[in-house]
């Protein structure tokens, strides 16, 4: 079950944030290729869902741990963008991500929450869970530090 929950202590600068989010996110071929699908966008918070897919594994049948990485870089990264002024950007500086048990299941889904926003530098956090027949269990955890781009 995930613990990562949404916050309320963010505003966004930007009214459109939402609309932004999921434009950006529609010109990464490298998530169309994944097959992810951006599921919900707040101030300083995002989902990702994943649906399994066998060309998205390792040699034994888990998701692969890029494909998890990816998803968590990604969630981090789009909770940040959610807080960015009108025309900035973000881009990744740094992401450490820890794999707690083996992603396996119907579907991924990556959650990223804005921890500290800075002028520069924005820290986030991404949790990563498998889902299996509805059941959620954690298999990934990332701290994601994010630059703004003007």
């Amino acid at each position: 079950m995930s613990q990562l929950v949404e916050s309320t202590d963010f505003q966004p600068t930007d009214k459109n944030f939402e609309s932004k989010v999921h434009e950006s996110f529609a010109k990464q071929p490298f998530m169309k290729t994944l097959g992810a699908i951006l599921t919900k966008v707040t101030p300083g918070y995002c989902e990702i869902r994943l649906p399994f897919h066998e060309q998205l594994t390792q040699q034994d049948g888990f998701f692969h741990a890029g494909v998890i990485g990816t998803i968590a870089d990604n969630a981090g990264g789009y909770a940040a963008h959610s807080l960015m002024p009108e025309g900035a950007s973000v881009l990744t500086v740094e992401y450490k991500l820890n794999l707690l048990t083996p992603g396996c299941g119907d579907y991924l889904v990556a959650r990223g929450r804005v921890v500290r926003q800075g002028r520069k530098l924005t820290v986030c956090l991404s949790e990563v869970s498998s889902v299996k027949d509805g059941q959620e269990k954690i298999c990934a955890m990332a701290v994601v530090t994010l630059i703004c781009i003007q």
